[in-house]
């Protein structure tokens, strides 16, 4: 039950991550908001029908918060703004879940189905309200575009358009249409 409290509060951490959550705030708030949610849902229903008890989604929300705030803390040690680090709001949808798992004489079904739903609804919710006190994360992300980096790890800003017109492209966007009938025609053939 260690490994997997460890590996699933990563995934949730990870999904969705939170730094392009403020860098691209309204492009990603829908991925983002159907990740976390999924991931929120999906560990506290494991930690609550191992356990049996109430309370557990809570616990493992609570969890992934303080492992997220030591990351903002990283983050904010290697140069970001505070305010342009995010920490999701997964606590209050946990305790919705706890809510459900109890009010309905912890039936698992019920957790999943209504406490899912309960979540799905709610986390969107409280994240844009968090999102929403965010300092200009457009151009937050412009003016700190990951200055710790080293030069080698730097991202380059793309070339839009200038690929589009490569033989290259042509070439390689033509192959991976074709080679799906010629690989069908292929299999036919030696049949």
């Amino acid at each position: 039950i260690v490994v997997v409290a460890v590996n699933s509060t990563l995934l949730t951490i990870n999904a969705g991550d939170y730094i392009f959550y403020t860098d691209w705030a309204w492009t990603s708030f829908v991925v983002f908001s159907v990740s976390q949610s999924t991931m929120l849902v999906v560990g506290a229903i494991y930690y609550m029908l191992f356990t049996g008890v109430p309370g557990t989604a809570t616990y493992y929300a609570t969890i992934m918060t303080i492992y997220t705030w030591v990351a903002k803390g990283a983050w904010f040690a290697l140069g970001y703004p505070y305010d342009f680090i995010v920490t999701p709001v997964w606590i209050p949808s946990a305790m919705l879940l706890d809510l459900t798992y109890w009010a309905t004489r912890r039936n698992k079904h019920a957790a999943i189905i209504i406490g899912g739903t309960l979540v799905g609804l709610s986390l969107p919710i409280f994240n844009m309200i968090n999102l929403l006190l965010v300092r200009d994360p457009l151009e937050m992300a412009f003016k700190y575009p990951r200055p710790t980096l080293p030069p080698y790890m730097t991202p380059i800003e793309p070339q839009v358009g200038k690929f589009y017109n490569s033989p290259v492209a042509l070439g390689s966007g033509a192959g991976a249409v074709l080679s799906v009938p010629i690989a069908a025609l292929g299999a036919k053939l030696n049949t």
